[in-house]
């Protein structure tokens, strides 16, 4: 009895279609999402109070505060120096092209200063630009700088304006040197790198409508955080894709039952790569700083977009392109060859893997022995901060003025430090404050004939200090006006205060960290 041969599978004929349609969705996707990566910065928040816990003191003095303060501005502070006195003509410019208070000449007489209001509401980068623009054309001899809260707040804007396009061509141009380097391809590292920025595109789409509806908070941090990540995930997870698609393609003849089994294959540790930094990421949510706690969604959605990306779009670029995205070195179908016959022509590598595996019990026992080490150095990792001045690494107009206000003014001066306490303490405040070392005055908020506003039985006390309000100097007399107004009786003081918005953001930080690390490492360990 004959036995009859099995006919040969047919190919389908429309095999090609799923991959079109996936590739079709994707530039619709990436069409739609793409724009949102430039208005990304239209809902970032560039205040740092806003970022804190409502907990944190210096929100609520701050809140109170704002009751004492009618009009919301931030201050830029113009300041001129000369090497000479200054002249009564220097003093007239200064005060025609600004609109604020009269000037204040300094002691030595060879500067002069001036407190202008900038409307918070509006556009404070443009405000200080125009300011700027009018103080351009001084007196021969006479040196400009706008500066303060507003000065530095137009220049960290300017600074992140052109952060995302340089980011992406960074990250861009880095990712396309290393996969030139590892595929030597011309084609295959431009698949990649369009698989990332449509995953960029993607993700920018989603965390615009979430920050745009205030469920999350973005900053210009987690926004350029996130533009790393994304083509940093979108990469790895692309080597392990194409590097099993390319062994595939030397197994099997069929790009398309190549592309499963390499799908098949990867499709575990890219899950388990994404999962793992998502759930990381999100241990943010237990931050009690906003930023920080933006910052977990924004980042798990950039790594989801990329994860999504790379097991979607970049297969069905790849099995479209077949083995013409390896070219020149395209991988020839060999028949015979098993994953044993590809492992084995791994030569440095097989070298290695088989020296781990005659020597296991040692080897495990060094390396567990120098991550111990380095492990033990973690509780050392302390951030003491920096002023927000240093965070330029250029000079910068607001920089070059903090520095001259220091020279012949109070440094603190138009950053002052605010005390909010019960009107029933307001000599034993100003006494108590205006004796801490690092404040040169401390004084009332008053009203009309001099006399001490009072709201809801509260009064408000303005501290200068004697440092700039963004330095860590400045932190430390904070801390003592603290420790000083909470010992006087009844008081209820509060401290807020740009310094104490920095010194409150650093401490939440600190115990952040010891919060998450721990909780990180745990949910890393179930995941694994």
């Amino acid at each position: 009895m004959s036995t009859a041969t099995a006919p040969p599978r047919k190919t389908g004929r429309w095999r090609w279609l799923l991959p079109a349609l996936l590739l079709i969705a994707w530039l619709v996707a990436a069409g739609g999402g793409g724009p949102f990566a430039g208005k990304l910065s239209e809902v970032a928040s560039t205040d740092a109070s806003s970022f804190l816990p409502a907990s944190a003191e210096s929100t609520r003095a701050d809140e109170l505060y704002a009751q004492f303060n009618s009009s919301e501005f931030i201050p830029a502070i113009v300041v001129a120096e000369r090497d000479g006195a200054i002249t009564p003509e220097d003093i007239e410019f200064i005060a025609s092209e600004s609109a604020g208070p009269p000037p204040i000449p300094s002691e030595d007489g060879s500067a002069v200063q001036m407190i202008v209001p900038i409307d918070a509401s509006g556009e404070v980068g443009d405000a200080v630009e125009e300011l700027r623009t009018a103080l351009e054309n001084a007196p021969e001899g006479l040196t400009v700088h706008v500066t303060g809260p507003a000065g530095q707040a137009a220049d960290l804007s300017s600074a992140f304006g052109g952060i995302d396009g340089l980011l992406l061509l960074v990250a861009g141009g880095v990712v396309l040197v290393i996969l030139v380097v590892v595929y030597r391809s011309p084609i295959l590292p431009f698949v990649v790198i369009i698989s990332a920025v449509f995953a960029l595109a993607l993700a920018s789409l989603v965390v615009y409508q979430l920050a745009n509806a205030d469920i999350i908070a973005l900053n210009g941090q987690s926004q350029g955080i996130m533009f790393i990540l994304v083509f940093g995930a979108a990469t790895d997870y692309a080597l392990l894709l194409v590097s099993r698609y390319r062994e595939e393609l030397r197994m099997e003849q069929d790009k398309y039952t190549a592309m499963r089994a390499a799908l098949r294959g990867s499709i575990e540790p890219i899950a388990a790569s994404a999962g793992t930094v998502i759930l990381g990421v999100l241990c943010l949510l237990l931050s009690d700083l906003n930023s920080n706690r933006g910052l977990g969604p924004v980042a798990a959605i950039g790594i989801a977009a990329s994860f999504l990306a790379s097991v979607t779009f970049l297969p069905a670029a790849l099995v479209l392109l077949g083995r013409t995205a390896f070219w020149p070195t395209r991988p020839k179908y060999e028949p015979g060859t098993d994953q044993d016959d590809i492992d084995s022509g791994h030569r440095f590598w097989g070298r290695v893997a088989r020296w781990v595996g005659s020597k296991p019990r040692p080897i495990w026992i060094v390396c567990t022995l120098v991550l111990v080490a380095f492990g033990v150095l973690a509780p050392q990792f302390k951030a003491s901060g920096v002023a927000s001045s240093d965070v330029f690494l250029l000079q910068t107009d607001s920089k070059s003025g903090q520095e001259v206000l220091g020279e012949h003014f109070d440094a603190g001066t138009g950053s002052p430090t605010i005390v909010v306490a019960r009107e029933s303490s307001l000599d034993a405040i100003v006494d108590a404050t205006a004796g801490v070392e690092g404040v040169t005055e401390a004084r009332p908020v008053t009203g009309p004939g001099d006399v001490p506003v009072v709201i809801d039985g509260l009064v408000a006390v303005q501290a200068t200090l004697s440092d700039p309000a963004d330095s860590l100097a400045a932190e430390q007399t904070v801390e003592r006006i603290r420790d000083v107004t909470h010992a006087v009786p009844e008081a209820d003081a509060l401290v807020g205060g740009p310094t104490a918005v920095d010194l409150d953001t650093k401490d939440t930080a600190t115990r952040d960290r010891t919060l998450i690390i721990p909780v990180v490492t745990l949910v890393v360990l179930l995941v694994l």
